[in-house]
């Protein structure tokens, strides 16, 4: 009885706990949110009064307009790049094991462990040579880097409840490897894939130290255009931005989970007959 107490006092502390670290991190991003609907001129509490005067600023600006564009194109383009090589990346890594397999994966996902800040200045240096700075292709090539590492890890940790006599049993009946990736194991496979690539665009949306490097003045994105605005002047308006890609984040944590939870009614289900 005063085990189960005790039990019961230490789930609920753990709760406390975590809740006051949920807090902590949520509270300063959640801020944002009333401060991006002032009328005033500044950010500051309590409110002047209410208003959606900074999110037409910002739908009418042409350079906002001109960042978010940017940034989808970018990040569309680099997401597709990093499926392209992260998809069979990971499927080489799953299967049997090869020789220099541990410094493949090393390598592969060193983009998330070496600082930004070297990861930027190592592909300036490389693209200067190549003349690929202030480029769409050098930026898209870069930001495909950062977020391929995402890609392997979601579509291998997928790759480990896959069948593969699936695979066998395909080629047994005549089915060429391209054939048999796209009927057989792409579609179980899917929602690793989709997780995959959410974080990638994310990674590429969200980045601003290689776009800084690499992007000409023409080129600014979402997060670079908010960095000089909190430089020369911290508007309202970047609080209307900042509140906006928060409902990104969390759209995109939602499909994320979505598409968790529908791998895992899919592993769950039984075979059809």
């Amino acid at each position: 009885m005063a085990g189960g107490m005790e039990e019961r006092l230490w789930r609920i502390l753990g709760w406390i706990v975590c809740g006051l670290v949920l807090a902590f991190l949520l509270l300063p991003l959640l801020v944002i949110v009333p401060m991006s609907f002032t009328s005033g001129n500044l950010l500051v509490f309590p409110l002047p009064g209410l208003s959606l005067r900074w999110y037409e600023e910002v739908l009418a600006s042409p350079a906002w307009r001109d960042a978010a564009w940017n940034s989808l194109f970018i990040g569309v383009f680099a997401t597709i790049l990093a499926l392209l090589v992260g998809v069979p990346a990971a499927i080489a890594l799953a299967g049997p094991a090869f020789a220099g397999k541990r410094l493949v994966v090393a390598l592969v996902l060193s983009p998330m462990i070496v600082p930004i800040v070297i990861t930027a200045v190592a592909m300036f240096f490389f693209f200067v040579e190549v003349g690929l700075v202030g480029t769409y292709p050098g930026i898209i090539l870069a930001h495909a880097v950062l977020g391929m590492p995402f890609v392997v890890i979601t579509v291998t940790a997928t790759l480990s409840t896959f069948d593969w006599n699936l695979m066998r049993a395909a080629a047994s009946l005549g089915a060429l490897p391209l054939m048999a990736f796209r009927r057989v194991m792409l579609p179980i496979i899917a929602p690793g894939v989709a997780s995959g690539a959410l974080f990638a665009f994310a990674t590429s949306f969200d980045e601003i130290v290689v776009a800084l490097f690499l992007g000409a003045p023409d080129q600014r994105t979402l997060p670079r255009q908010i960095f000089s605005g909190v430089r020369e002047y911290v508007s309202p308006a970047i609080a209307a931005v900042a509140t906006l890609l928060v409902l990104l984040a969390v759209l995109l944590l939602l499909t994320t989970e979505w598409l968790r939870h529908r791998a895992r009614k899919l592993q769950a289900a039984p075979p059809q007959a």
